[in-house]
C-alpha cells in the first residue's frame, strides 16, 4: 500500500485551482481534504463559491462540491493542522503570495506552488521534473533560513517554458548557442474563457504582462545548478522571446529558432528527443508521461484542439523540425498549459517530492 498524503488547495476556486481539484479527484497519492479560498469565499461551499465559474471541460468532482471553503489568510493554522502538504494558486499581490508562502512553510507545511512571486528566490527550487530534479537539494538550505524542519516552498516555472524548454534541453549536449522563441499563449492562460474574455475572440494580443521577461530568464534558472546554499543561474544559452495571447482554449504554442556551437544532424536531434527521459519516467509517477516527448512527422501538427491532451496532458509535442536560413534549426512545439504548464506540472512535482521523501 503507497503511502497516502493529506493535502490543501489554496486558491480553489480560481482557474488552476478549479484544475488541481479535478487532478486530485481520486489520486493515488494525494487526498483532498481542505480546500481555501480568499475571505469572501470563506464559509461557503465549493460549489456556491464557484457558482457559474466552473471552466473545467469535466463536472464538478463530487468530493469538493460541499467542501467549505477556509480562508486562505486567516484560516492558516487550521488548514496547517488538517494537511501534509499544500498547492498554492492563488491570485494575489507579488509580495503577498511570497508572504503567505512563507507563512505556510513556517508553519511546518511544504508549499507546493504555481505562482510566480518566488520562482526567483535563490533557495526555492523551480523544477521542471524531467528536466532539474537535482535542485531539490537546495531545500535543506531554504529550511535553515526560514528556521523549518519539514516547512519549505516548490515552484514550478512559467507555464509557457513547458513549449520549447523540455524541448531544447536534451539538445544542450550539441552547446546550444542562443534561441528565439515566439509563444501563442491560450487564453486559459489569463484565467479566462472565451465566455470571459470576449475581446480575444477574432484577434491577437501582442503583450502579455511580465511574460517575455520570464521566458527569457527562467530557463537560465532551471539550467543552473545548486551551490552551497543557493541556485545560481546558467550563465547561457541566450533566448529572446515575445509572447502573443491567441484565440486557443488551451494548449501553449512556440516557434523555436536555435542556434549550435555543433550543429547535430536532423536525425540526431529527433534521436535526442526521442530517448529523452527523467525522474518521472524512471519512478513511474502516477502523472508521469510515458513518453516525454512526441514528436509528428505531420506538416500540420501539433495543433493545439488535437494534440493538446496527448498523455493525458502532460506530454510535450514536436514538430516541423528543418533547417533555417538565420538560425541552424528551427521547429514548433506545443504544450497543455493548465496541465503541463500549471496544475498538472505542480502535481507531478509534489509526486517526485513525495517520492524523495520531502513529505515525511
Amino acid at each position: 500500500m503507497q503511502k497516502q498524503y493529506k493535502v490543501g488547495v489554496i486558491g480553489a476556486t480560481g482557474m488552476v485551482g478549479q484544475r488541481f481539484v479535478t487532478l486530485l479527484d481520486g489520486h493515488p497519492l494525494f487526498q483532498p481534504v481542505a480546500l481555501a479560498a480568499s475571505a469572501r469565499s470563506a464559509g461557503k461551499t465549493y460549489s456556491e463559491a464557484v457558482g457559474n465559474r466552473w471552466a473545467m471541460s469535466v463536472p464538478m468532482p463530487a468530493y469538493a462540491k460541499d467542501m467549505v471553503l477556509l480562508d486562505a489568510e486567516a484560516d492558516a493554522e487550521k488548514l496547517a493542522s488538517l494537511v501534509d502538504f499544500v498547492f498554492c494558486a492563488v491570485n494575489m499581490k507579488k509580495e503577498e503570495i511570497k508572504a503567505l508562502e512563507e507563512k505556510y512553510a513556517k508553519l511546518e507545511v511544504p508549499v507546493v506552488s504555481n505562482n510566480s512571486a518566488h520562482r526567483a528566490t535563490p533557495d526555492v527550487p523551480m523544477v521542471i521534473p524531467e528536466i532539474n530534479d537535482d535542485h531539490l537539494a537546495v531545500i535543506a538550505a531554504q529550511r535553515r533560513r526560514l528556521g523549518t524542519k519539514r516547512g519549505f516552498i516548490a515552484v514550478k516555472s512559467n507555464c509557457s517554458l513547458q513549449s520549447y524548454v523540455p524541448l531544447l534541453h536534451p539538445l544542450m549536449k550539441f552547446g546550444i548557442k542562443c534561441a528565439a522563441v515566439t509563444t501563442y499563449q491560450a487564453i486559459s492562460g489569463a484565467g479566462k474563457t472565451f465566455e470571459t474574455m470576449p475581446e480575444i475572440v477574432d484577434n491577437i494580443i501582442p503583450f502579455i504582462g511580465g511574460e517575455e521577461q520570464k521566458s527569457e530568464e527562467e530557463p537560465l534558472k532551471i539550467w543552473g545548478s545548486v551551490e552551497g546554499d543557493k541556485i545560481v543561474n546558467a550563465k547561457g544559452p541566450v533566448i529572446t522571446s515575445q509572447c502573443l495571447r491567441v484565440p486557443v482554449s488551451d494548449g501553449h504554442t512556440a516557434a523555436v529558432f536555435v542556434s549550435f556551437e555543433k550543429k547535430p544532424s536532423k536525425e540526431e536531434i529527433l534521436s535526442a528527443w526521442k530517448e529523452f527521459s527523467g525522474a518521472p519516467q524512471a519512478l513511474a509517477l502516477p502523472s508521469a508521461p510515458k513518453q516525454f516527448i512526441h514528436y509528428f512527422e505531420e506538416d500540420n501538427r501539433p495543433q493545439a484542439k488535437l494534440d493538446r491532451m496527448t498523455e493525458n496532458g502532460m506530454a510535450v509535442c514536436a514538430g516541423r523540425l528543418r533547417e533555417d536560413v538565420l538560425f541552424d534549426y528551427k521547429f514548433i512545439g506545443l504544450s497543455h498549459n493548465t496541465l503541463r504548464g500549471a496544475a498538472g506540472g505542480a502535481v507531478l512535482l509534489a509526486e517526485l517530492l513525495a517520492a524523495k521523501g520531502y513529505f515525511d
